[in-house]
């Protein structure tokens, strides 16, 4: 079978076998019952497009291609096995950014070898075309977005980079929209140029964009890196989508467009989730409270208490809703809390999970955490499910959570998270909150939660704490 033949008659048919593959592997990612099932779904795709991409390009030494997927096996395996539950927001970042990049760099090979490599003479748009000139500009300026972007959002996570904070720059916004500007203005002069003149232009663009992807992120705080990441990534989809268009592949297109639409849905939940508009978020400044320091001395009327005044009062609780937190996946107490919640269900309490959308590092993280757990699925209810169970709930345990449980969210106006949805723990009869102690979360206030006179404080690390509980439960 000739080269021609493939290209027109088995290519096709392996891309659209691909696109298929993906669908339904985003479609089954939407579920923690089918994620797994979606994820090797979306990765058997993702063969069949290598393979395409290949079979179409024809002309390439495979030995080059079969030690890169290798090599790319080994370190992917790698990371995969020794990546703790905590740094897996840090890990889509680095994705993320790595995505980007590829997209970016794609682009500019295109480049490089129709203007550079073949000497071309003429303006840009007649060498590579008009819509291509403007996909390549478009995919090195957003692929170098969101490379830069997400490393800055990988070291914000890692507390690396003034501790997740923001960083405000004076005038940061005149600053931004200049460069967003200057760079849409430099891609268009690149587009225009003559050959001998546009490699200038293509540096100086990917220079603002790699700088560009710095002032968007550093001044978006450590509670809205849930959107961020989400963000990023729908950015890492938009620009795969383009390098799709420069090199004239439409399953990339296809595939980048998926990833670039569900990221853009994920990032509207989140921003649901926390009540504030993409602008909000992308303005940045969110995690700093003037005139609030949320630290241990603001606090007067804490009550604490041990693990085994709390078995005491878990003997008689009907009904346990748990609330994991970023605490939670620090400690890695999501097999000691499945233990947990096995041994309150064979005495007869009802158990369950409440889970925030924004709770965590990144959308789903709690999710995942207690997948690791085998938790069954059916035991993990969203927000909206399980609100209006507190009221008629015994006990609620909390496990590093914070702003995600705070009432001020729903009585003061003035907080910086006033009308973010919130689990309302604060109904239950009882509330155990686990801690390290009485710090502030992302917002950097004060939790009134923990002076409420139906809360108690334990203080210590969660999995240290849940098994000397489960051991005086035992007791009993």
């Amino acid at each position: 079978m000739s080269h021609e033949v493939i290209r027109s008659t088995v290519v096709p048919i392996i891309y659209l076998v691909s696109t298929v593959f993906f669908i339904f592997g985003i479609k089954q990612l939407a579920k923690v019952k089918t994620a797994r099932r979606g994820n090797t779904l979306a990765a058997v795709g993702m063969l069949f497009a290598i393979v395409g991409s290949l079979l179409e390009l024809g002309v390439i030494d495979y030995r080059w291609i079969g030690g890169g997927m290798l090599v790319g096996t080994i370190i992917g395996a790698a990371f995969a096995i020794r990546v703790q539950m905590t740094a897996m927001p840090e890990m889509v970042a680095l994705f993320n950014g790595f995505g980007g990049l590829a997209s970016a760099l794609v682009a500019g090979s295109v480049f490089w070898e129709r203007v550079v490599e073949q000497s071309a003479t003429g303006r840009i748009h007649q060498v590579l075309g008009t819509d291509s000139a403007i996909t390549v500009m478009l995919s090195i300026l957003i692929g170098g977005i969101t490379f830069t972007g997400s490393i800055v959002a990988l070291l914000k996570l890692q507390g690396n980079l003034k501790k997740g904070q923001p960083i405000l720059l004076p005038a940061r916004h005149f600053i931004t929209l200049g460069l967003l500007a200057g760079s849409f203005v430099i891609g268009g002069f690149a587009v225009a140029a003559l050959a001998a003149d546009s490699v200038v232009l293509v540096l100086v663009l990917s220079g603002a964009a790699l700088l560009l992807g710095i002032l968007l992120t550093i001044p978006i705080g450590g509670a809205d890196m849930p959107v961020v990441v989400s963000l990023l990534n729908s950015y890492s989809g938009v620009a795969a989508s383009m390098a799709g268009f420069v090199i004239g592949n439409p399953l990339l297109i296809i595939a980048g467009a998926m990833v670039g639409a569900a990221g853009l849905i994920l990032t509207q939940i989140m921003c649901v989730a926390m009540n504030r508009s993409l602008l909000n978020v992308l303005v940045g400044g969110f995690g700093v409270a003037e005139g609030t320091g949320g630290g241990s001395d603001e606090y007067t009327n804490v009550t604490s208490c041990g693990p085994e005044e709390a078995a005491m009062i878990l003997e008689n609780a009907e009904s346990v809703i748990i609330i994991p937190g970023y605490g939670l996946a620090v400690a890695q107490a999501q097999h000691a809390v499945r233990e947990l919640a096995d041994l309150l269900k064979a005495r007869g309490t009802k158990v369950t999970y409440a889970i925030h959308p924004v709770a965590g590092r990144m959308p789903g993280h709690m999710n995942v955490l207690l997948a690791e757990a085998d938790v069954p699925y059916e035991d993990l209810l969203e927000m909206d499910v399980v609100n209006p169970e507190f009221k008629n709930t015994d006990v609620v345990i909390i496990l590093g959570a914070n702003d995600v449980v705070n009432p001020v969210a729903n009585k003061d106006p003035k907080s910086p998270i006033a009308g973010m949805p919130i689990l309302n723990a604060y109904e239950a009869r009882s509330v155990f909150v686990v801690k390290r102690s009485l710090s502030a979360g992302y917002a950097g206030i004060k939790n009134e939660l923990f002076e409420y006179d139906n809360t108690m404080m334990i203080f210590g690390d969660a999995k240290k704490v849940i098994q000397d509980l489960i051991a005086e439960v035992k007791d009993l």
